[in-house]
């Protein structure tokens, strides 16, 4: 066998018994810790994948219309449950072979036996969780600020301040020393992401059926060029929306064998999946047509006239919302974690000693601090999901995982199985790079609406 670089696993050496002998991988022996279960790890999927970007999903159907736009959406549900079942049973025939990954990178590099591929993962995944994780604080914040308006009209507080706090609130929640430790406030998330989308479900239905409901008009841009731009951008929301970039790393907290309990809680994530995508996406679109916003909420809390939504429930929204994205930005700040551990952390001492807590929380503090700044400089949301999903969610989630599954499985060419995974890598690949041009020149479009540091969350 030719030599592997340094960084691949070829042994179950990150099982975390094995990586407590070895002090280089604190990261495994403390972040990534195995002693979760099929629904724990469920819950890990859920908090991933569904939260408030779901309420982006009626603008996705707006830049493509009904038929289209509810086609692309089911494309994208059947098509990432696939290749997220294809990425399980990567890990699991690695696994059988003695060789166990617990991080996308290192399995990526050792399948396709490149030390490039290694940095482009990590170079993805690092922006995905980073945006991710800024785009938690930002929302959060924006949610604070919307509560705190409606109570003190005239109020000094802006959005930055707001920021603020919520940064300060992730940093106490960051010392959680590992990923197992989240399952908890990720099965909250579970129930939260139910409840708020069931309420704007609601909203949105009254709000369609009011007499103060804004005309509805479902047509498309009369631009052939700017339709097309349009539905591109709208399949890159929904590449974001589905994606999750970390589930090696979510398989990795469970505890070994892991072969079978990933399908289980992937059965459980896409059952919430189809009952709150589905919902949000009809509800929203009918209820507003294209003049619906990226963000769903605000059409029912519009800036002018009256709130077409009861203020209790936009109350609840708005509350259920803040404390999911506190969840949302914990579980994507867990590959940064591991990695800063890994280099830092000593796993001959305990996960509590002070040689490993000091370094944690300063390493810790400093990663959500830079999180919070970015939030606050760069307060755009509707495009920045967008370019998110093409320039990272494509790639890791809707090419890489069936890229795998040929190399390392290696089904053969004669069986439908092998070409079904090039007809869907060719065309994901085809609509990322389209996706991602069409999303950087929306971006580039809307950049008169954008002032760093605005006391607006642009949409």
């Amino acid at each position: 066998m030719s030599e592997k670089p340094p960084y691949v696993s070829l042994h179950v050496e990150e099982s975390p018994s094995n990586a407590k002998s070895n002090p280089a991988d604190a990261g495994a022996a403390f972040v990534l810790e195995s002693k979760g279960t099929w629904y724990h790890a469920g819950f890990h999927l859920t908090t991933a994948i569904v939260g408030p970007t779901v309420l982006a999903l009626p603008y996705a159907l707006r830049g493509m219309g009904w038929g289209p736009g509810l086609l692309s959406l089911t494309v994208a549900f059947l098509v990432t449950y696939y290749n997220y079942m294809l990425m399980s049973k990567v890990l699991d025939h690695c696994e059988s072979k003695g060789r166990r990954h617990i991080r996308f990178r290192e399995l990526a590099a050792d399948i396709l036996g490149s030390g490039w591929m290694y940095y482009f993962v990590v170079t993805v995944q690092a922006t995905i969780n980073t945006g991710v994780s800024i785009g938690s604080i930002l929302l959060a914040g924006d949610c604070l600020e919307i509560m705190y308006t409606d109570l003190y009209p005239d109020g000094p507080l802006k959005l930055y301040h707001f920021i603020i706090i919520v940064t300060v609130v992730l940093i106490l929640l960051s010392q959680l020393p590992s990923f197992h430790s989240l399952r908890y406030i990720n099965l909250a998330s579970l129930v939260l992401c139910l409840a708020y989308t069931l309420l704007v479900v609601i909203g949105c239905i009254r709000a369609g059926a009011s007499r103060d409901a804004p005309p509805k008009n479902y047509s498309l841009s009369s631009s052939k060029f700017n339709r097309a731009f349009d539905a591109f951008s709208s399949i890159s929301i929904l590449a974001s929306v589905f994606g999750n970039g970390i589930l090696p790393e979510i398989q990795a907290t469970l505890a070994p064998p892991a072969a079978g309990k990933m399908e289980k809680g992937l059965r459980l994530c896409y059952v919430v999946i189809f009952f709150t995508f589905y919902s949000a996406a009809i509800s929203g679109y009918w209820a507003f047509g294209n003049q619906v916003n990226s963000n769903v909420l605000k059409n029912l809390m519009p800036d002018s006239g009256p709130s077409l939504a009861p203020t209790w429930l936009l109350g609840l929204v708005v509350v259920f919302v803040l404390l999911q994205l506190f969840a949302i930005g914990l579980i994507y700040s867990q590959v940064a974690y591991e990695i800063m551990e890994k280099n830092s952390a000593d796993s001959t001492q305990g996960m509590f000693s002070k040689r490993n807590l000091i370094p944690r929380l300063i390493l810790r503090t400093l990663y959500v601090i830079f999180c919070g700044f970015m939030a606050a400089m760069l307060p755009f949301f509707g495009d920045i999901i967008a370019v998110v999903g093409a320039l990272g969610f494509i790639p890791l989630d809707f090419i890489l995982p069936l890229l795998l599954y040929n190399m390392a499985l290696r089904p053969s060419k004669t069986k439908a199985t092998f070409w079904f995974n090039i007809v869907i890598m060719v065309t994901f690949t085809g609509v990322g790079i389209i996706g991602a041009y069409s999303s950087v020149r929306k971006l580039v479009l809307d950049a008169n609406q954008f002032k760093l540091f605005s006391n607006d969350v642009v949409g």
